[in-house]
């Protein structure tokens, strides 16, 4: 007996073992020498250095034996006004001592000894931590969510910033460390858009008089408000009378607002547009610089081939050698089902899938139904197993202990997933699959699965990404469907999945938002300015 408890001990202890993510070691090289020039430079005390507690600034001035490396007028004052003008890229000066570092440059030819090596580490640190925050953010999404499952970003700073200051090439430092993609290059240029824009001091739209909708031609006390913001955001161009009478040319400009808020652009004035219109300049503005926070925190290198899928905007994007070669209209999980934060890469195409309904939806919804109906898995063509993989007759399933079965839907064009799914590697046991509420794909707000993502069209996707027009041929594909058995195929081509949240952009100079279904925006912005 003893030796079988000892059996099951070991086996419990490599179960958990394989959870265990493996931690990679970091071998941090020996920085490159600092060379200096002849400005004036002057002995630095270690113990000043300590009291920073940075092994990385403690290796900086290893590598220039301690002395002050900042004596270049045109190398300092390029820091400087990096840190001066980071609002300019969404960060705060103040984060990095601006202030204070100018008040030490206006006094550098008096500065003591002692003073000038405490200006030249304040340099150094500061500088650094803000390279540091331009490539991989300035919070770590790790600690701030459960479900962003994204690899961490390393950075050789000193590497970086050593050699840059030698070849004195530190202008290119900043362009080179930022995120080369499209999307966070015009986030910049939305937050300069943003920052022309007057300080706004509209009256918010209230909804009081909002009992319906509004429509063309009617009569609403909110219109005046509601003109005076499509005519600040620019929607609006011209003079307008700002009278109470929905008009034409107001019609015209709602549905161009809507546009850019990824809203069902029909003109009909209803609680989501008066939401998006209530919006002030400094939230669209902490809105643009909560999403290049998050976009630092995305991969700088992307694949060759790849799907993008932008949550918020319920899009996704196949990208193949930066050509964007499909588009499709998705569905997200809602807020209390949130589709997780994934960096991964396709692998298998399933056609016919069986759905195994998994512990979250049995326990909200399955077993209350269940109570009410005891044919209703029955009429979703779902099948009740025993732990011996029997079948469970309905009337002698034992609402007390629901956890005791499996629940499978069989394959066909009715199953949850549809007739196809698409598998890649996570923690959150979520797939791209298709849909039996192919009617979804109609609605502009599509935050409604269980955190898995379903896609329009899906097969049209699958011959793609297949790519043998042999094999898996339309009419091939139709086959496979028609015979409703479940087959299993491995996706050849290699495609990185991107699945991401972004709710703020800009496109030809314009604007372009999108409804923060998470409500994460807010919240990192507050915590970004902590």
């Amino acid at each position: 007996m003893k030796k079988l408890y000892f059996f099951l001990a070991i086996c419990i202890f490599i179960g958990c073992k394989k959870e265990e993510p493996k931690i990679i070691p970091i071998v941090k090289k020996k920085a490159p020498a600092i060379i200096l020039t002849d400005e004036r430079s002057v002995e630095i005390d270690t113990a000043i250095i300590g009291s920073y507690k940075s092994e990385t600034l403690k290796q900086f001035y290893n590598s220039s034996e301690n002395k002050t490396v900042w004596g270049n007028l045109k190398k300092r004052t390029y820091v400087l006004s990096q840190l001066q003008n980071s609002d300019k890229l969404g960060l705060e000066p103040e984060d990095y001592k601006a202030s204070q570092l100018q008040k030490f440059e206006k006094r550098i030819g008096s500065l003591s000894d002692k003073d000038l090596a405490t200006y030249d580490i304040l340099l150094t640190y500061n500088f650094e931590k803000y390279l540091n925050h331009l490539f991989k953010g300035k919070l770590d999404p790790k600690k701030l969510y459960t479900d962003w499952d994204l690899d961490e970003k390393i950075l050789d700073v000193n590497d970086v910033l050593i050699k840059a200051f030698n070849k004195n090439k530190l202008d290119s430092i900043v362009d080179n460390i930022q995120p080369k993609s499209e999307t966070y290059k015009e986030l910049l240029k939305a937050l300069e858009i943003i920052d022309t824009f007057p300080d706004d001091n509209i009256e918010k739209i209230t909804t009081d008089s909002l009992t319906k909708k509004i429509s063309l031609n009617e009569s609403n006390a909110a219109l005046i408000n509601i003109k005076k913001r499509l005519l600040f955001w620019g929607d609006m161009t011209g003079k307008d009378s700002l009278t109470t009478i929905y008009n034409k040319k107001t019609f015209e400009s709602i549905k161009k607002f809507q546009e850019r808020h990824g809203l069902a652009s029909d003109g009909v004035i209803g609680q989501g547009t008066i939401r998006e219109l209530n919006y002030s300049k400094e939230k669209r503005k902490q809105q643009i610089i909560a999403n290049l926070e998050r976009w630092r925190w995305f991969t700088t290198d992307f694949a060759e081939n790849y799907f993008i899928i932008n949550i918020p905007d319920y899009s996704l994007n196949v990208v193949e050698v930066q050509d964007t070669t499909l588009v499709r209209n998705i569905v997200v999980g809602t807020s209390k089902r949130k589709t997780p934060i994934i960096t991964s890469t396709l692998r298998t195409v399933v056609f016919n899938p069986t759905w195994t309904v998994p512990p979250t939806i049995l326990k909200e919804d399955v077993v209350p139904a269940m109570k009410r109906n005891r044919n209703y898995l029955a009429n979703k063509n779902i099948t009740i197993y025993d732990t011996s993989g029997n079948v469970v007759e309905p009337n002698s399933w034992n609402e007390n202990k629901p956890n005791n079965y499996r629940y499978v839907q069989s394959p066909g064009y009715t199953n949850s997933l549809g007739v196809m799914k698409i598998l890649f590697p996570n923690h959150h046991s979520v797939y791209l699959h298709d849909t039996n509420h192919r009617n979804y794909f109609g609605r502009s707000n599509r935050s409604l699965s269980s955190g898995c993502v379903r896609i329009e069209n899906p097969l049209e996707l699958a011959e793609h990404i297949l790519n043998d027009t042999v094999r898996f041929s339309k009419v091939k594909i139709d086959t496979i469907i028609a015979s409703k058995k479940t087959v299993s195929f491995k996706i050849t081509k290699k495609y990185a999945l991107y699945q991401w949240y972004w709710t703020a952009w800009s496109k030809k100079n314009q604007l372009i938002f999108r409804a923060d279904i998470y409500n994460l925006d807010s919240d990192l912005y507050a915590k970004l300015r902590d």
